[in-house]
């Protein structure tokens, strides 16, 4: 596969990594910060609909989008990052929640599964998988799985739920918001793809 630019990602088709070691480790520095940033704000922004009380945000949607900007390693370097400070006290995770229990209690599944997620979701960038609507598609599909294959058996381990329970509670009411989410970053992602090859072509 030819990499456009030699960029494997977004953000180095964006911000190139600099020559200088140390403006490189700069960049690596903000990105990871950027992008936990941008999953502890996303996290806040939370709305309910009609069917169901369970709250939607916007957290996981920032979590795919991390780690298909800045490739696996920094997108897993920012969920760490997001991990780290919301363990430590900030009320960053989903409705300004925070500490040590969010990460070992029912929540901790899911938590988890935003590493994982970000590390594959990176790594099918890394390989073209965000250039193309249907791959773009598929990549959040995927990433959404492995977020819901780690959260919702904690759920059925920490609160003893029954599985079809667990399942409807913990992955099947987020659906709806789910392939909206799938449908607007097989948009929005290659188009950004194309926006930044028009920007490199000599004019």
């Amino acid at each position: 596969m030819t990499i456009q630019g030699g960029a494997l990602t977004l953000a180095d088709a964006v911000l190139p990594w600099p020559g200088s070691r140390g403006l490189s480790a700069l960049r690596a520095v903000a990105l990871v910060v950027g992008g936990a940033g941008l999953t502890a704000i996303a996290a806040q922004l939370s709305f309910k609909l009609p069917w169901t009380e369970v709250p939607y945000t916007g957290q996981t949607a920032a979590v795919l989008l991390t780690g298909t900007v800045l490739g696996w390693r920094l997108g897993v370097a920012s969920m760490l990052l997001y991990l780290a400070v919301g363990a430590l006290g900030a009320p960053v995770y989903s409705g300004g929640a925070h500490g040590l229990d969010q990460l070992f209690g029912y929540t901790g599944g899911y938590l988890a599964g935003f590493v994982v997620a970000a590390a594959l979701v990176g790594s099918l960038a890394e390989r073209g998988w965000d250039r193309t609507p249907v791959r773009a598609a598929g990549l959040m599909v995927l990433g959404n799985l492995v977020i819901y294959a780690m959260g919702v058996p904690v759920l059925i381990a920490v609160l003893e739920l029954p599985v079809v329970d667990a399942i409807q509670g913990g992955a099947v009411v987020f659906l709806p918001w789910d392939a909206f989410k799938v449908l607007v970053a097989a948009g929005l992602l290659p188009l950004a793809w194309r926006l930044v090859g028009r920007r490199e072509s000599p004019r």
